[in-house]
């Protein structure tokens, strides 16, 4: 019996060691985030050839409810132990054979549809095997999820039943301890990380509703117990405030080190967004990446490239960690397009980072940070927009767009909003969004995809604010009111768009997939991605991002139309596209398996983006 239950235990970590070299055991590809496949039997000449093998339907959008329009399918499924586990917008974990697309199992958490909720969204999953339980028990090996209401679940990876052992029954309520204002608002929309034998896990908020909102903790659970092992506050000044700012918290996703016993955590905004009057100062550790001990939680190091931030610039972004010179560094990816090379042991900056003065705000009791950080690296997203930059579809739409932005002053990166309206460049959506970047090491090359969508932000007097509410459609992606309750201003922003068609102002691409060469810190190519115009080239606003093979090849789909692209990585030429079920508004990956390499991408589409969607998740190979 010993030597059966050591030749099983052999197994099983000569199959981790397997898919860690064929597969894609983490959200991010790796525990780092490089989204990157050594995998090269797809590639330049034979992409081209690639034809769907299965699909599978989850059925997340049954029954329908008004939360559909909210909606969001952006998981990247993972390949755990020889089974591709992925999460739906409403939480479902489902199990699915690699090969066939059968379903091995679903569990459903029972998300109250009735409801409101932020957001309706979950990105993925992770996978844990237990060193020390007996191959072929209960929860041997476990899947974790967090929940857009709050939990943080531990599923059997073999039967999807939760494990009894975990805290209550296999969850545990996250939305304890942390001044939970109110449901719905409180959230996991990100893939929890595994470090040793600790699960950790941030939290998604709606941190524009006033200043004091739950706290952006961080926190390590023990992945067998579901006990609290530590917690982090992001702003720990903010608990001496007689107005507790809140949020700061870590909503996207956090990669790690194991080896050196570090995570790498992407904070938000410290709430509200766009007044500070209530937190004055840096806002430290708000809009950072931070480094922590992923045994204990401790802080390490910080690198804050926004400071009191105003235009919901957080890091939206995973930090990336990947091998640099004799050692590793970490990508810091932002919102208004600038990428940031970090030392991962200090977190001090690779490239050049220079503190440089701003726009400072005219609003009473507002105090703007005199200077911002700007990276040697170029942007990769506008950084301003004049009257003469105004875009439109037909000579009429131009001449609305230019009587719009002469309308507002600013027009450039870091202006501060103000009661009369500025123009926010880039807009809040991005730049670089949770799309994150993908990372080739050996050529040095760094892939994203970016937004070009201004935003109009105005500030309104506590007084107007009810009047103009009332008369205001909400949605993200079309306008959205903000109450900031506690301070003297609520707001209002919406893209900077034309008024017949919903087309930006701006010029386009609107969307754009971009390589950047790390050693020369240059763009190697920048090229449009999807369209919102038929048959024009103009680029797309994108969620979802891309993913890079040793093949050679960038492939990506993230755009409001419904297709999946393959790019050369050396050049941008686009190789091979291909239309969805539904707009792939997720990251796709890849794996090997007998022989066979698969592509696989979640297309479901994006409620408030209003694109195609859907419940498909689809694999290709080569014939």
């Amino acid at each position: 019996m010993k030597i059966l239950k050591l030749i099983a235990s052999v197994m099983v970590c000569l199959g981790t060691a397997l898919a860690q070299q064929n597969g894609w055991q983490w959200y991010g590809g790796d525990i780092g985030g490089m989204r990157y496949s050594p995998l090269t039997q797809i590639d330049r000449q034979n992409v081209t050839q690639l034809k769907p093998v299965w699909i599978y339907h989850t059925h997340a959008l049954e029954p329908e409810t008004d939360l559909n329009h909210k909606a969001a399918f952006e998981a990247t499924p993972i390949l755990f132990e020889g089974t591709l586990y992925l999460s739906t917008p409403f939480n479902q974990v489902i199990a699915l054979d690699p090969v066939t697309g059968a379903e091995r199992w679903k569990y459903d958490p029972r998300i109250d549809r009735s409801e409101s909720y932020s957001e309706v969204s979950s990105r993925g999953v992770a996978g844990w095997r237990d060193p020390k339980a007996t191959p072929g028990t209960p929860c041997a090996a476990r899947v974790f999820e967090g929940t857009i209401d709050a939990r943080l679940i531990a599923l059997d990876a073999a039967t999807g039943k939760p494990c009894a052992g975990f805290d209550d029954n296999g969850q545990i309520d996250l939305s304890s301890g942390v001044r939970l204002k109110s449901f719905g608002d409180y959230q996991v929309t990100s893939a929890p990380v595994v470090v040793g034998d600790i699960v950790i896990t941030g939290s998604s908020m709606g941190d524009n509703r006033g200043v004091e909102l739950e706290r952006g903790i961080v926190r390590g659970y023990d992945a067998r117990t579901g006990k609290l092992r530590w917690s982090w506050e992001p702003i720990p000044w903010a608990l001496k405030q007689e107005l507790r700012t809140g949020a700061a918290n870590a909503w996207s996703t956090i990669s790690a080190d194991p080896e050196r016993d570090l995570i790498f955590v992407p904070t938000g905004s410290a709430s509200p967004d766009f007044y500070g009057g209530m937190r004055l100062g840096d806002d430290k550790w708000a809009d950072s990446v931070v480094a922590l001990r992923a045994s204990t939680g401790e802080f390490v190091w910080g690198f804050q490239p926004t400071h009191h931030d105003l235009w919901d610039y957080d890091i939206a972004a995973q930090a990336t960690l990947f091998p640099w010179g004799e050692g590793k560094a970490v990508i810091v990816a932002t919102k208004s397009g600038m990428i940031f090379l970090l030392d991962e042991l200090t977190g001090k900056p690779l490239n050049k980072v220079e503190e440089r003065p701003v726009p400072q705000s005219s609003v009473p009791g507002e105090q703007t940070s005199p200077t911002q950080a700007f990276s040697s690296f170029p942007a990769l997203a506008p950084q301003k927009i004049t009257v003469d930059d105004a875009w439109g579809i037909t000579p009429e739409e131009r001449d609305f767009c230019r009587a719009k932005i002469a309308r507002y002053h600013g027009g450039e990166v870091f202006t501060p909003p103000s009661t009369e309206g500025i123009i926010e460049i880039p807009g809040n959506v991005g730049g670089v969004n949770w799309s994150s970047v993908a990372v080739d090491a050996s050529r040095g090359l760094l892939v994203t995809n970016t937004v070009n969508l201004p935003f109009v932000v105005r500030l309104i007097p506590r007084e107007k604010l009810h009047e103009e509410y009332m008369n205001r459609e909400q949605n993200r992606m079309k306008g959205e009111f903000a109450r900031q309750t506690g301070t003297p201003y609520g707001m209002y922003r919406e893209p900077l768009q034309d008024r017949d068609h919903g087309l930006p102002c701006s010029p386009p691409p609107w969307g754009t997939v971009a390589a950047v060469d790390l050693k020369s810190e240059k763009i190697k190519w920048q090229v449009p991605l999807g369209s919102h115009v038929p048959g024009q080239a103009l680029g797309s606003i994108n969620f979802g991002g891309p993913m890079i093979t040793a093949g050679g090849l960038v492939f990506t789909a993230a755009s409001w139309d419904p297709h999946l692209h393959a790019f050369d990585l050396e050049t941008g030429k686009l190789l091979w596209e291909v239309e969805l079920p539904a707009s792939g508004q997720a990251t796709p990956m890849t794996y090997s398996i007998g022989g066979k390499q698969y592509l696989v991408i979640s297309a479901g589409g994006h409620g408030k983006l209003g694109s195609k969607q859907g419940d498909s998740v689809v694999a290709y190979a080569l014939p």
